[in-house]
């Protein structure tokens, strides 16, 4: 019997249990669906933290100063006071694997302007740090070095400011006040939007000075420090440079830890997609089992009709078909159960991807290597399920199977 015969019969015999078959394919759907959704929500997460990362700024490295405690308690990075406003002219001079620096000092307060009020994020920073951040303005114009040392009490502000402060009107020449402080504001960002943590256009910008001196009342320190590299290449070596240069300027000794922190782009991507993966990973797992559930189920079934159909496979064998034929039958039925559960599942798939994209703001990637593997899967479960009950069918004695009621 030809292959398309033996297709042909198997069709016609899952079209005739159609409540059956679609019941049997159920496992698959699920298993299959579930999956490439999980696969695609796990890419799509990566993706997006991807994202986040790189909008932080241009060949990234971030100096933290260290953590100190108090009574007994560890405040965590960042909490102590290590490092100074000369750190960023230290490593502007000495490090040549360093494309731009600016040291950062956040401030906290209310910002009145406009006639009403709005808390938001002020940051003291360096002329460099628009390189570093790859961020343009999109009116007036940026401090710089001159202001840096005059300590001019001027601001740059994000969308998110022109909005809530001016209904969006010109800012460019606006006062608002920090602290009591006025600032006159002298450029407009460009809008970045939402980076998943916080609004990047919810910020204040202010010479780095200004904001130690007559914010926080303290110019000697930073709070950290960001430092972009010559190119990504370079991020790692860039990276050794800086702590070495530091250590030197801190003074500290061999053997002597660190008092800060440097960190890349690149390690903060590790450390958030390796969670985001192994999530992945154990949620693909789960779903596997529903396809080990649902091949499990196609084997049943496929037992099932063969103590159903035993009469029949006594008839074909008697009139001339090979045991060969009746498991190729079987087998056949088994593959095209599991294949087309399989399709029907990448559909499903596509379908509450699209879902979640358009309803929940989530990012789904679903790439081509996935279906190719579901489908192989589908067929290699059809196969390793089915290839039992097909045996069974083709070693049935014919006159027993035509006794058979």
């Amino acid at each position: 019997m030809k292959f398309f015969k033996l297709l042909k019969i198997a069709l016609s015999s899952l079209f005739k249990n159609r409540t059956r078959s679609i019941l049997t394919m159920l496992g698959i759907v699920i298993g299959v669906g579930a999956v490439i959704v999980m696969v695609a929500i796990g890419e799509g997460a990566q993706q997006e933290i991807e994202t986040r990362i790189n909008s932080l700024g241009t060949n990234l490295i971030m100096v933290r100063s260290a953590s100190n405690s108090a009574g007994g308690v560890r405040r965590g990075s960042g909490s102590a006071r290590t490092l100074f406003m000369s750190d960023e002219q230290t490593i502007r001079e000495q490090c040549d694997l360093v494309m731009a620096v600016s040291g950062i000092v956040t401030v906290n307060g209310q910002i009145i302007g406009g006639g009403t009020n709005w808390s938001s994020s002020v940051m003291g920073v360096s002329p460099d740090f628009t390189v570093i951040k790859s961020w343009e303005l999109e009116e007036g114009s940026f401090f710089t070095e001159r202001d840096m040392r005059a300590k001019t009490k001027f601001a740059v502000v994000g969308k998110s400011i022109q909005d809530n402060l001016f209904g969006g009107g010109n800012v460019i020449g606006q006062s608002i006040r920090i602290q009591s402080v006025p600032f006159k504001i002298i450029g407009l960002l460009e809008e970045k939007g939402s980076n998943g943590a916080q609004d990047q256009d919810d910020v204040v910008l202010v010479p780095l000075t200004t904001a130690a001196y007559r914010l926080r009342g303290d110019s000697r320190y930073v709070s950290q420090i960001y430092v972009s590299a010559v190119s990504m290449d370079l991020l790692e070596a860039a990276q050794e440079e800086v702590s070495q240069t530091l250590r030197q300027a801190h003074k500290l000794i061999d053997g002597e830890d660190d008092d800060f922190s440097v960190r890349t782009q690149t390690e903060l991507t590790e450390a958030f997609t390796s969670s985001t993966q192994t999530m992945t990973t154990l949620l693909a797992w789960i779903a596997a089992i529903s396809l080990f559930v649902g091949g499990v189920g196609v084997m049943n079934i496929m037992l099932v009709s063969v103590t159903e159909r035993t009469r029949e496979i006594g008839i074909r064998v008697a009139v001339g078909a090979r045991s060969f034929d009746v498991m190729m039958q079987f087998l056949i039925e088994a593959v095209v159960l599991s294949l087309v559960g399989g399709l029907s599942g990448i559909a499903i798939a596509f379908g509450v991807c699209e879902a979640l994209t358009r309803f929940r703001g989530m990012t789904t990637i679903i790439q081509s290597d996935i279906i190719l593997l579901s489908l192989a899967v589908s067929a290699v479960i059809g196969v390793f399920f089915g290839l039992y009950p097909a045996k069974k069918a083709s070693e049935l004695d014919p006159i027993d199977a035509l006794r058979h009621e």
